[in-house]
């Protein structure tokens, strides 16, 4: 599939009558297991490309050459299509509009671009907003730096946990009035909240973690909700297995007692040993 179909198939999802769960993937691995299982779009956090890539939380230390070479190494495994969290877009408005020709070149589905002020400034504890101001520049920076028309362009605001839900609407209405594709929000917590947004706005709607009385996919679809994330279980689980099994070997378990090991069907799928053997035999005469 090319790139510009598995844009075509993100923006199918947010113009459609439905709200889906994204499969949270990392890696190569895991965009291939959640195509095999059938998820629609492929979401890569900013969060887990930090611990995939670096290790380290998410205080914003991966660069934008880290996240982009990690997108591409999954835009070449498999064809689902991606949203990626592309934090702050590593700067002003100018390094926004460098970030998205970097994820579209990568194969990237469509993007998120937030208000946040990142990285976290000097003695400031709690999470901060640029101003509405400097956040308008950076979503016209992003589609500026579109090359590929098709790119889904997602304006983010974290405002409803920061700020207010009053500040959060003026945002919301701002940054559609630039032209992005759709709007994501994070810290919402109460249906009221996310009612009085879809009443000022008109866009799709992006929803990132919400109290489990929003977590309705009926409710959600009637408020423009076409993509609710869940978290990001798949690598907190790759975590604790890969613990385990260290541990148990590392304790002497003979690698043959081991429970919980991808069979070896599994482990052919995901890294489609019938297909390379196809090439094998095609190109190399094997």
């Amino acid at each position: 599939m090319t790139f510009q179909k598995r844009r075509e198939a993100l923006r199918s999802t947010l113009s459609g009558a439905v709200c889906i769960r994204p499969g949270s993937v990392y890696d190569a691995i895991s965009i291939r297991i959640a195509e095999d299982i059938g998820f629609e779009v492929g979401m890569f956090g900013g969060s887990v490309a930090s611990l995939a890539v670096l290790g380290d939380p998410d205080i914003a230390l991966i660069t934008l050459t880290e996240l982009a070479e990690q997108m591409r190494r999954m835009s070449r495994a498999a064809a689902l299509p991606v949203l990626v969290d592309a934090d702050h877009g590593y700067g002003n408005a100018m390094n926004v509009r460098r970030t998205v020709q970097e994820l579209e070149t990568a194969g990237a589905a469509g993007l998120t671009i937030e208000d946040t002020l990142l990285p976290q400034a000097y003695g400031q504890a709690k999470p901060q907003l640029i101003s509405l101001e400097e956040g308008v520049g950076k979503m016209k920076g992003a589609l500026d730096g579109r090359g590929d028309p098709s790119l889904v362009i997602v304006a983010r605001t974290g405002a409803a946990s920061i700020t207010s839900l009053e500040d959060t609407i003026v945002r919301a209405k701002a940054y559609e009035a630039t032209g992005v594709d759709a709007l994501f929000f994070t810290g919402i917590k109460a249906k009221s909240e996310l009612e009085a947004i879809a009443a000022a706005t008109t866009l799709p709607i992006v929803l990132g973690g919400a109290p489990e009385a929003m977590n309705d996919p009926d409710y959600l679809r009637g408020l423009r909700v076409r993509i609710a994330l869940q978290g990001h279980a798949p690598i907190a689980a790759a975590t604790q297995a890969v613990y385990e099994t260290l541990k148990a070997l590392r304790e002497g378990l003979p690698p043959k007692e081991l429970k919980g090991l991808a069979s070896s069907e599994l482990t052919n799928k995901v890294t489609r040993e019938a297909e390379v053997k196809a090439r094998l035999a095609q190109l190399l005469g094997l």
